[in-house]
């Protein structure tokens, strides 16, 4: 074979690796989402190298699509953006220039990203909020709390908590001319992790008056016990969040401690004293037959117990919604919750949807059969998807119906 020939047939095959990634044929625009996964995989397999290298560490170089994708806080003839602090935590403000004859509707947002990249300023995310604010005509409130692995938990949930609890007060609230009956949390993946542990929160703190009306969870990470559901086996090599990653992104939000991320992969980092947790995410009683297909529930294997008294974090229901009491639901918000088909967390999402119903909370839950995770990050050029901008369609709309 000649030199020429040696080449192409490499290039040919390293292009098949990274562009090439199984989609199932009911997914719009397959190959464009393909495009878009191999740019996210390139950046990945780049970032393991230069962790392998010693010179930054993964997250620093997945952090570049955020830095990437950051636009600055510019207002427009229907909204007023700035970036300014509430509590000393940054925020980027959205407030509608529209005229009402009454008090505004209010959303507190909280970004994806695992807890470790991310951020309000990224562009998919700007343009939320934005679309938010001018077809609610409501305050947006978007949250650029610290990320791991320069903080670990709880440090981002206390962040997003400060925010909540300071734009609650009253005075607050009438600053911005806030209905205190009419405000929001909401969040996507790491995000709807944060907004699920804000609002459970709230029911304990005697201090906070003001009550949220809705919450809205949009593909959210609510557990961190089982990490072999069947979604995450059946997703587990999918578009754009893989196991691997969403396993890095579990334990980097504890610890940069390889330990952990090693027993999370094996799915054997749960002390056998914690066992009495495993009924909150017992996929058996809480998934609906269709999801549960051919899959047969197995009795964990427990792990060390050096690490759930190491890492105690993992068990906190501040971290992982899920693994609350069904006490400690009582009186939770009328909640929509979004699942992704195609998506490891799938799962988290559709077991809260079975334990919130189970205590008579109110759940609209909106399941997307031809969707990946991260849906609502594919809403600007050039990797916009009309699945992306189908799903921040739907999410609006909900939140003007029920807000």
């Amino acid at each position: 074979m000649g030199t020429k020939s040696l080449c192409l047939l490499l290039a040919s095959v390293l292009v098949a690796y990274y562009v090439y990634t199984p989609v199932p044929e009911t997914i719009e625009e397959r190959w464009k989402l393909m495009l878009i996964n191999a740019g996210f995989r390139s950046v990945a397999h780049v970032a393991e190298f230069a962790e392998w290298l010693g010179l930054v560490h993964y997250m620093e170089v997945l952090m570049m699509i955020t830095s990437i994708e950051y636009t600055a806080p510019i207002s427009d003839e229907n909204v007023t953006v700035t970036d300014t602090k509430f509590n000393n935590v940054p925020v980027r403000l959205y407030v509608p220039r529209k005229q009402s004859s009454g008090l505004k509707r209010a959303v507190i947002y909280i970004h994806g990203g695992g807890w470790c990249v991310g951020g309000s300023a990224m562009e998919p995310y700007d343009l939320l909020s934005r679309w938010t604010a001018n077809e609610l005509n409501a305050v947006v409130i978007s949250v650029e709390y610290r990320l791991a692995p320069m903080h670990h938990f709880p440090v981002q949930f206390e962040d997003v908590y400060a925010v909540v609890k300071f734009f609650l007060q009253t005075s607050v609230l009438a600053r911005y001319g806030v209905d205190p009956d009419r405000v929001c949390v909401s969040g996507d993946s790491a995000g709807g992790n944060l907004a699920a542990a804000v609002a459970q929160q709230l029911l304990d703190d005697p201090e906070v008056k003001a009550k949220l009306k809705i919450q809205a969870l949009l593909y959210p990470a609510l557990q961190t016990l089982d990490l072999d559901l069947p979604s995450y086996k059946e997703n587990e090599n999918k578009p754009i969040l893989p196991k691997s990653l969403m396993v890095r992104f579990w334990s980097e939000y504890f610890t940069t401690d390889v330990s952990l991320k090693e027993a999370m992969a094996s799915n054997r980092h749960v002390p056998a004293e914690s066992s009495h947790l495993f009924r909150f995410v017992n996929w058996s009683n809480l998934l609906p037959e269709k999801f549960k297909k051919d899959h047969v529930y197995a009795s964990p294997i427990y792990g060390s117990s050096k690490l759930g008294k190491k890492y105690p974090g993992f068990l906190d229901p501040r971290a992982a919604p899920l693994l609350a009491d069904d006490t400690k639901l009582f009186g939770l918000p009328v909640t929509y919750v979004l699942t992704c088909q195609h998506d490891v967390l799938r799962d988290d999402g559709i077991m809260y949807v079975s334990r919130l119903r189970k205590v008579g909370i109110e759940v609209i839950h909106d399941h997307i059969e031809d969707a990946i995770h991260g849906a609502l990050m594919f809403i600007t050029s050039p990797t916009d998807l009309a699945l992306g901008h189908r799903v921040a369609n739907k999410y609006i709309e909900w939140l003007n119906v029920n807000l």
